[in-house]
């Protein structure tokens, strides 16, 4: 059953980043072309499997107690600033967030980056690249996370000692 539990955990949490990852490449190829962000987005999954094959089975030698409290210090540090976001707007010291004022923004600035004479468009090569191998590496933080959870609360089986 716990492991269960870690197992869907992990796959909500990768969801969400998953969207998040989505969204960023959705609205700048809706709004600067499509090329250049799915350019961009299989060049940051190429180098996230580039990372996670040189980088994962070393993390099989590094201890996971302080791999799970370094991560877990990340985490806190990225939730502490949330959670201070939160208490400022529900607080009225900063505006309530306008989802489509910064989405209209954002757009903007996308429109208005300069496109060079290059067959790729590299404001939007880099937004899609930035976003996905971002929301890649939260993703493997949290695998890393969880799944060393799991490693510790599975029983370990002894086989006895043959003379």
């Amino acid at each position: 059953m716990h492991e269960v539990l870690l197992v869907a955990a992990s796959f909500l949490a990768c969801a969400v980043e998953m969207v998040e990852a989505l969204t960023i490449v959705l609205a700048v190829g809706v709004t600067r072309g499509w090329r250049s962000a799915i350019v961009g987005t299989a060049a940051a999954l190429g180098a996230l499997a580039l990372v996670v094959a040189a980088l994962g089975p070393a993390l099989a030698l590094l201890p996971i107690d302080k791999l799970r409290l370094f991560v877990g210090g990340i985490l806190l540090i990225f939730g502490l600033q949330w959670l201070r976001k939160a208490i400022l707007r529900a607080s009225g010291f900063k505006a309530l967030r306008d989802e489509e004022a910064t989405f209209t923004e954002s757009q903007r600035a996308a429109r208005a980056a300069a496109r060079y004479g290059s067959r790729v468009d590299w404001y939007t090569f880099v937004v899609s690249f930035k976003g996905v191998l971002l929301e890649g590496l939260e993703v493997a933080f949290i695998v890393v996370a969880l799944g060393g959870a799991a490693a510790q609360h599975r029983p370990r089986s002894r086989v006895p000692r043959t003379r």
